[in-house]
């Protein structure tokens, strides 16, 4: 039996710092403006980080050990961006909403029905639904070039040559690159880093009606639909049947815990995850696992010393981010692709999934995963409709 030093290696380390520098540096400005939105403190806000990294590096470092696959977790963003936009809640009563929320996810897990929804799922449309919503980064790497040309080509060129003549290590040369290319630019920001322990603030829940209907349960609609999905998705794309129901049991349970320190939904992982995922992390599946446990160890730190850590993470230029996050994706996106579109069946289908994810459009504030999987289950639907004959 192998043991954890065997497993673990250098682009694993380096896929799960990608991962958490992707998921903290893409979001974390609306986490911060959905504190404010609901009038905490600095010291609150920064508890919030506090409780937020503990959630997601304990979670993802339980879980990827319990079953030696790769576990992502993070914060509900499209909740984040939820709490940004609400009006006349009080910080409190948020928390109280987080709890009943965090209740919501664990029954949903506890009785099995999101996993039950997740096995009549076709691969077709798990797979173009994760390419719809990792397509997106590859885009904006892309459109990185407008901004900083230099340092994306430079990136870019790394990765190329990185994967003719050492695939398991492209991504960690993308990274050195990109740092490289921007301290020679003077692009690296480090004024942004303070060194200071972060310090945990309880906030005593209140619970009322208004905040139950308008906070916990569009909270618990978007986390599910938004995110959870799109979260599994990526794991059945990958090759991964982690158990459903236990893995959103215990996110549920974990933001149950720590909701009253700022942890608002803790869920699934989708693009991040996937990061861990491919081949950059590891070459043999059975040993990506050590990805998320690197990942969940960053995560920790964030915790823990979130406000000198996030400065290391917000020290990198915005293009650096997206560059490094779409050449990280390129491969899973690609396998999702030719996962998606290889039964001639379900090609229409996958199709619309992914079109209509990638789109980004929003619903009743529910993201473009649930609607890409709505588009392209309605699709399937009507394909394989047969009417019934009037029996004789």
């Amino acid at each position: 039996m192998r043991t954890l030093k065997q497993d673990l290696s250098l682009s694993a380390v380096v896929a799960g710092f990608v991962a958490v520098l992707v998921g903290y540096t893409s979001a974390v400005a609306i986490v911060f403006q959905a504190a404010q939105a609901l009038g905490a403190t600095p010291a609150q806000t920064a508890s919030w980080m506090w409780a937020l990294g503990l959630a997601m590096g304990l979670s993802t470092l339980a879980l990827s050990w319990a079953y030696r696959q790769p576990v992502l977790t993070a914060w509900s963003t499209p909740g984040a961006a939820l709490l940004a936009a609400s009006h006349g809640v009080t910080l409190p009563e948020a928390t109280g909403a987080f709890l009943l929320c965090a209740l919501l996810i664990t029954l949903a897990g506890a009785t099995r029905l999101f996993e039950r929804l997740m096995d009549r799922l076709p691969m077709a449309i798990a797979a173009a639904l994760l390419a719809g919503v990792l397509a997106r980064f590859g885009l904006n790497a892309v459109l990185a070039v407008q901004s900083a040309p230099a340092l994306v080509l430079a990136m870019a060129l790394a990765f190329v040559l990185g994967r003719r003549w050492w695939p398991r290590y492209a991504v960690p040369g993308v990274l050195l690159a990109g740092i490289a290319v921007a301290a020679l630019q003077g692009t690296l920001h480090w004024q942004a880093l303070t060194l200071d322990w972060t310090r945990p603030v309880w906030t005593a829940p209140q619970f009322s009606l208004s905040a139950a209907v308008g906070v916990a349960l569009p909270l618990f609609i978007v986390t599910m639909a938004s995110q959870n999905l799109p979260g599994v998705a990526a794991q059945r794309a990958a090759g991964y049947q982690t158990p459903v129901s236990p893995v959103i049991t215990a996110t549920g349970l974990t933001t149950l815990l720590l909701a009253p320190f700022g942890a608002f939904a803790i869920n699934l992982a989708a693009i991040t995850a996937a990061i861990c995922m491919g081949r950059e992390a590891h070459d043999d599946p059975a040993r990506r696992y050590t990805a998320a446990l690197s990942a969940g160890v960053f995560y920790l730190l964030l915790g823990l010393a979130g406000s000198a850590v996030a400065g290391l993470l917000l020290a990198f230029p915005r293009e650096l981010v997206a560059a490094v996050a779409g050449l990280a994706l390129l491969g899973t996106i690609a396998g999702g692709l030719a996962t998606a579109l290889r039964d001639e069946r379900h090609r229409d289908a996958a199709a619309l999934t992914f079109l209509v994810t990638l789109s980004g459009v929003s619903m009743a504030g529910i993201g473009s995963a649930f609607w890409g999987m709505v588009a392209g289950l309605f699709t399937l639907a009507v394909h394989n409709w047969r009417p019934s004959r009037p029996t004789a």
